[in-house]
């Protein structure tokens, strides 16, 4: 049995990845997972089996050149462990914090396989294109991606945990207009104060319900806010069953990392998303656009996130379902075909070529 290691770090935007990479894995692959410490959060449960590799950010100030040489100690320390554990697949989710494993198992001649969730190809992935078998994508019109490289890409289905599969097949049919609110590991707070506020002034002439994320500090705060006008709420900081709540919600408003996004799609619910102006490339708002040209969701810029756009928006919704009915409809037609088992077959036999 072949050993695969998979590489990531930082944000739930490549942790979520690589956890579900290894739950296709695992029944063919003996697999391990690398991290740095900030990546652990989302790897909970799982830390005795993680490899702890803390790669520092390349950036130029005066500690550039120490950070080069720490890099090259992790190097070998990567080469070692490669080594010790007898990897044959090096798998990466993109990010810096994969520079020394992709650089340890190039020198050992190790088959290296990228994945990019994101619509926009990031910094580590372009700069280990050249060197990798393969880069798994969900599209092949990926923004900033070298034509001479094409050949290269293997498009599959947008991950998700196999639970969001199995979850689809278990229609929900609400008498109430559920409204999601999620905020990714990029933080909820921007929705706090815009989306109470449109709740409350909803839920005057409407029956709504609302499930929304916010910080651990601000749950309580929030749940007496909608308590004391009598709007059925559920009110959460981190949800492990977050397949469950999409699977309530009639509707999500949302940031638009390469996950979140992908479980929404694949719940079939559609989507309002804002996408976050900071994001490296403007990654995000090119993940919404690759679902709004579907037709499958709408798009809202930050800077005309509020009261009164917002309240505007879901009042169009409760009361004229034809246009959510539209975007409904699209995702069906462009998730009909998509399961838990064609994605891993294809991985798979990808990976056992050659």
């Amino acid at each position: 049995m072949k050993n695969i290691l998979i590489s990531t770090g930082g944000s739930g935007g490549h942790v979520v990845p690589a956890k579900i990479l290894s739950e296709h894995l695992h029944s063919n692959f003996n697999v391990f997972i690398s991290s740095d410490s900030r990546g652990l959060k989302y790897l909970d449960g799982e830390k005795n089996d993680i490899i702890l590799i803390n790669t520092p950010k390349l950036n130029l100030n005066i500690f550039f050149i120490f950070k080069i040489f720490q890099v090259i100690y992790l190097v070998i320390k990567t080469v070692l462990l490669l080594k010790k554990n007898k990897i044959n697949v090096v798998f990466s989710t993109g990010g810096y914090m994969s520079l020394p494993v992709c650089l340890g198992a190039k020198l050992l001649g190790i088959k290296i396989y990228l994945l990019e969730p994101n619509i926009v190809l990031g910094r580590a992935n372009r700069f280990f294109l050249g060197f990798c078998k393969k880069i798994f994508t969900y599209t092949e019109s990926l923004k900033n991606f070298p034509e001479k490289l094409k050949h290269k890409i293997q498009i599959i289905t947008p991950l998700v945990k196999k639970n969001f599969y199995e979850k689809r097949e278990i229609k929900s049919e609400n008498k109430t207009f559920c409204l999601l609110v999620v905020g990714g590991s990029q933080g909820a707070k921007i929705f706090d104060n815009v989306v109470k506020n449109v709740i409350v002034n909803l839920s005057k002439k409407n029956k709504i319900k609302i499930i929304q994320q916010t910080h651990k500090s601000n749950t309580d705060q929030l749940r007496s806010i909608y308590d004391e006008a009598k709007i059925e709420n559920t009110i959460f900081d981190f949800e492990e069953n977050l397949a469950d709540l999409i699977n309530q919600s009639d509707l999500c408003i949302t940031r638009a990392g390469a996950s979140t996004l992908a479980e929404l799609s694949i719940m079939n619910k559609p989507f309002l998303t804002i996408p976050l102006v900071s994001a490296k490339d403007n990654h995000q708002f090119e993940n919404a656009n690759f679902y709004q040209n579907l037709g499958c969701c709408w798009i809202m810029s930050q800077k005309d996130f509020n009261d009164v756009n917002l309240e505007k928006f879901l009042d169009n919704i409760i009361t004229n379902k034809s246009e959510y009915d539209e975007k409904k409809n699209n995702l069906e037609k462009h998730n009909f075909q998509n399961s838990w088992n064609d994605i891993n077959q294809k991985i798979l036999e990808t990976i056992n070529e050659n």
